[in-house]
């Protein structure tokens, strides 16, 4: 595995915990496990996922 692999697997496990450590200040109230999974996608292409995301991430 090279460099770039490691680094973007850490970026994605390091907001994958975030989200999943803070998800009770977000809006969400189920669906935790696809919601943190997914989180790239969802943050991606979804502006009230951003917000929330945001807001799981300043804790």
């Amino acid at each position: 595995m090279g460099i770039l692999e490691l680094l973007v697997l850490g970026v994605y496990a390091g907001g994958a915990w975030k989200f999943w450590t803070g998800f009770q200040r977000t809006n969400f109230q189920d669906n935790k496990v696809p919601l943190t999974l997914l989180w790239p996608l969802f943050f991606a292409v979804n502006k009230s996922y951003r917000q929330n995301f945001n807001k799981a991430l300043k804790g």
